[in-house]
């Protein structure tokens, strides 16, 4: 079920819609902010009912790319690029290779105030694309020197996550015999379903690709039809597709004891926080949960620590979630009140730093 959003407010530095001159594809290229580095986001290819729906989900996203990225502390703003695909429309790989190039040329226009990186509908090998074209990309492939895929530091963060947020809700973090429901087997969904089987978790899953009902099968997993995930009892929800599945209908119907997972910006609104909250449903804020990728990209990129050591600090965004949760309690506000708060004051700390000191 697709659930129109409306544009956002334009909080935005610079935001620039084209039409790639070799595709004929509508991309955007929204930068949020910059204020504590060059702007980092991935690139989307999607389908979208307009292109307008596109450039409204740019917006979104890189306005959530800027509180990720200062919820993690990095120094890094927050960026997003989209290609739009119109329904229907046959993409071929020659068409692909050719929105990849436009997409590094419209990169290239922000002279390195953002960055780019693989995201939904894009990989590795498309971001060597757009290296062609520009220097300001990251996550390139592991044979070519890169730092390859981030799904599975992104899986590790959400995996960590899941276990903070189960032993908030249970007392205990243990997934084994806990129902789960995974709305969406993509790159991440799908490594969190095949860990979260392994370790016993009572599954249920769906994805709007039905290809994947032989992952279900392969795991022992329920199958349920997409748009009725919501309606399956469980301990926690799992949004891992597309953004915007939390309104107000689907909320008021979620049979879950609490939501956590890597779609960035599932809430349709934000007020679906409050209303969560009003129905006893705790809400980990997705742009603290999967921010596994979007730190080991940085990290890798600007060589700050060995592998390893920047592994550890993906999973340590468990104790980030632990400790928003706390810190939520103790405030009498949700989880996402503390999460943007956490945000918002670093983004203050840094616009209060004269240039150039």
């Amino acid at each position: 079920m697709t659930h129109t959003l409306p544009l956002p407010d334009l909080t935005h530095e610079r935001v620039e819609v084209t039409t790639g001159p070799r595709s004929g594809l509508v991309i955007t290229v929204a930068l949020h902010s910059s204020a504590l580095g060059s702007a980092l986001g991935g690139a989307r290819l999607w389908t979208y009912p307009h292109w307008s729906d596109a450039v409204g989900d740019a917006l979104r996203l890189s306005a959530a790319m800027t509180l990720k990225n200062a919820a993690a502390g990095l120094d890094a703003g927050g960026g997003k690029s989209v290609i739009c695909l119109p329904p229907g429309v046959t993409f071929d790989a020659d068409r692909r290779r050719a929105a990849f190039l436009d997409l590094g040329d419209a990169v290239e226009r922000f002279d390195g105030l953002y960055r780019t990186a693989e995201d939904v509908g894009s990989t590795t090998d498309d971001m060597l694309t757009v290296s062609e074209r520009t220097a300001h990309v990251v996550g390139l492939p592991d044979s070519a020197g890169g730092s390859g895929e981030p799904a599975g530091p992104t899986s590790l963060g959400v995996y960590e996550s899941l276990r903070a947020t189960l032993e908030q809700v249970t007392g205990s973090p243990a997934v084994a015999g806990r129902r789960i429901t995974i709305s969406g087997l993509g790159q991440v969904g799908g490594r969190l379903a095949v860990r979260l089987a392994a370790e016993g978790a009572v599954l249920t899953v769906t994805d709007v690709n039905p290809a994947k009902r032989s992952l279900a099968a392969d795991l022992g997993a329920e199958w349920t039809e997409p748009g009725t995930e919501h309606l399956v009892p469980a301990d926690l929800f799992v949004p891992a597709g597309i953004g915007g599945v939390l309104y107000d209908e689907v909320i008021d119907a979620l049979a879950a004891g609490a939501v956590c997972g890597p779609a960035n910006n599932p809430l349709a609104d934000r007020s679906g926080a409050d209303r969560l909250a009003a129905r006893g449903i705790l809400y980990a804020p997705d742009f603290v949960v999967n921010a596994g990728g979007v730190v080991y990209l940085d990290l890798e990129a600007k060589r700050l620590g060995s592998r390893a050591k920047i592994m550890d600090r993906v999973a340590g965004i468990g104790d980030a979630v632990r400790s928003l949760f706390e810190g939520a309690s103790a405030q009498g506000i949700t989880p996402l009140d503390a999460a943007e708060q956490r945000a918002a004051a670093r983004l203050r700390e840094a616009s209060a730093v004269p240039a150039g000191a």
